[in-house]
């Protein structure tokens, strides 16, 4: 096998735990000696051993002489675990093959600086793309303190989200809505409005046959009109963040806080995504899914503020100039003002298309 073979496998490894490691990055290795795999893990969670470390043991012995490929680049300083790159050069592991190098200030080429200092041979930038893509969330953290956000919607063919009277269940197929749970355990938050909340009263939880993880879950609410009888607030299934503007009513802040909620007032007339963003960045929030109405993500469009967009379109016509689309907001009066998207992903899902696209680079 290449090293681009040993390599997928690595990213395979790493991609198994999804949704398991913020805010740490998703990590594999595979360590390899005369053509034989005799060692390979991924990074299972925060705190836990790393990827390397799973490897190495498995290796044990063996590992003497040995390559290992790792999708991200051994650390090297103390965090909840010892440097990995100090575990590969007391293993005797003779070469390291790296996909990606690390920009967390932590590390940030320390890694393989010191693995070049023990004599061990480094090579890096082996499918460096493929696993960078797979880490987009810490990068994005990493690099710029704030959450990568996620737009995800679902609309029928004519990009209609409900029907002129507000119905919306099902415009998807249930493998979509399934898609969508995995979604959900993938991220650290999910953020909807509070006229979802009044609407719907959805869980937002994450409902996968074997279980997952459940997000945070954050409600847009300027004057706390969220019901103090809505899942979000009693079901304690999953934390409830509330995002609110000095226009709340102090009484229903002490009610909703009583109950559990944690209730972050912005000093502002209205709630600004942006600052909002810095907030929930600081609180280690390092993505979010958003499930918000029209005005929702209208308000994220015209901020600028996401990263990835994730629509499911189903093949269905519902029509009517007054049935809500997927962006609200005022809308934009020139087609050059348009933000224009690189498609990453097409495929279908049940019946239903399932398109992955991100900001066009400048």
């Amino acid at each position: 096998m290449s090293d681009q073979e040993y390599m997928k496998l690595a990213i395979e490894l790493a991609r198994s735990a999804e949704g398991q490691t913020s805010p740490n990055p998703l990590v594999g290795a595979v360590v390899v000696k005369d053509n034989e795999i005799i060692g390979m893990g991924a990074h299972l969670r925060a705190g836990e051993p790393h990827a390397e470390v799973h490897a190495i043991r498995m290796a044990g012995e063996k590992a003497k002489g040995a390559t290992i490929y790792v999708t991200l680049e051994p650390c090297s300083h103390h965090g909840k675990t010892p440097p990995c790159a100090d575990l590969i050069i007391a293993s005797g592991i003779e070469r390291v093959v790296v996909a990606s190098t690390d920009t967390n200030p932590l590390v940030a080429g320390r890694g393989i600086g010191r693995l070049k200092d023990a004599g061990i041979e480094v090579e890096t930038g082996v499918l460096e793309e493929e696993a960078r893509r797979m880490n987009s969330i810490f990068f994005h953290f990493i690099e710029s303190g704030l959450p990568f956000v996620t737009l995800k919607s679902a609309s029928s063919l004519d990009g209609k989200t409900a029907t002129v009277t507000g119905e919306s269940k099902w415009i998807t197929g249930e493998e979509a809505r399934r898609d969508v749970h995995v979604l959900r355990h993938q991220h650290d938050a999910i953020l909807a409005g509070v006229n979802t909340v009044i609407m719907d009263n959805p869980s937002l939880t994450t409902r996968l046959p074997g279980g997952g993880k459940n997000p945070v879950r954050i409600i847009l609410d300027s004057t706390l009109r969220i019901p103090l009888d809505s899942h979000v607030v009693m079901d304690g299934e999953a934390p409830t963040w509330v995002m609110t503007t000095r226009r709340a009513d102090p009484q229903k802040m002490a009610d909703l806080e009583a109950a559990g909620v944690q209730v972050v007032q912005l000093d502002s007339e209205v709630l600004d995504i942006p600052e909002m963003l810095q907030i929930l960045g600081k609180k280690r929030i390092t993505s979010i899914l958003v499930e918000g109405g029209a005005e929702v993500h209208g308000s994220f469009l015209s901020a600028g503020t996401f990263q990835q967009v994730i629509t499911y379109i189903a093949p269905k016509l519902i029509g009517g100039k007054l049935a809500p689309s997927v962006f609200g907001g005022e809308g934009l009066k020139q087609i050059s003002d348009a933000v224009s998207l690189e498609i990453e992903e097409v495929t279908m899902v049940g019946k239903d298309i399932r398109i992955v696209a991100v900001p066009k680079r400048s």
